[in-house]
């Protein structure tokens, strides 16, 4: 199993549209994936809870790579 830890995918990911009017819920997912100011970027694991939470906000976020 130490083989597939050396094997860990990364995905970085850029807020782009503004959390402000936005149902509290999204707010809460742009805040777990760490990104605060429009134009961040967050360097992120390639979970599926990490999935999860941009497919929640799919709208204000974009995977840059």
């Amino acid at each position: 199993m130490a083989a597939k830890a050396s094997e860990t995918k990364y995905i970085t990911v850029r807020l782009i549209g503004s959390p402000i009017r936005r149902d509290g819920k999204q707010r809460e997912y742009i805040k777990a994936l760490g990104l605060r100011r429009l134009g961040s970027e967050k360097v992120l694991q390639d979970l599926p809870s990490v999935r999860g939470l941009l497919r929640k906000a799919e709208h204000m976020v974009k995977v840059v790579g």
